[in-house]
């Protein structure tokens, strides 16, 4: 099994950053991607960026590309979302997730594993 605890979520006026941390423990991660996603009150649960553990290949949104980073560190292994820019439309819910490779590993059913999820918020 995997276990992943978000953390990092917070309050910050719109054009400021925040770095979203999530552990990960369980199995090895060699073949695994994680990946974040965002859900905001009344709406669907929506993919934000994917790393694969091995080789750190990563893929983001389109309405997040330029403005957020997600990596990752193997020695504490942890995923981090690094969010800057961030705008009103940012808030939400962040969720991390885990779950075997599938080649695209950007819906939200490709994932097996969740944490609790860290609130954003961003003000206007």
């Amino acid at each position: 099994q995997v276990q992943l605890v978000e953390s990092g979520g917070g309050l910050v006026h719109t054009g400021g950053s925040l770095r979203l941390s999530c552990a990960a423990s369980g199995r090895t991660f060699s073949s695994y991607v994680l990946g974040w996603f965002r859900q905001a009150p009344g709406k669907e649960r929506e993919f934000v960026a994917r790393i694969r553990w091995s080789g750190s290949s990563t893929y983001y949104a389109d309405s997040v590309k330029g403005r957020f980073t997600i990596s990752r560190d193997n020695t504490k292994i942890t995923v981090y979302l690094q969010m800057n820019s961030l705008k009103p439309e940012d808030t939400a819910v962040y969720y991390c997730a885990a779950g075997v490779y599938t080649g695209r590993s950007y819906l939200a059913s490709e994932y097996n594993y969740w944490g609790q999820g860290t609130q954003v918020t961003v003000s206007s």
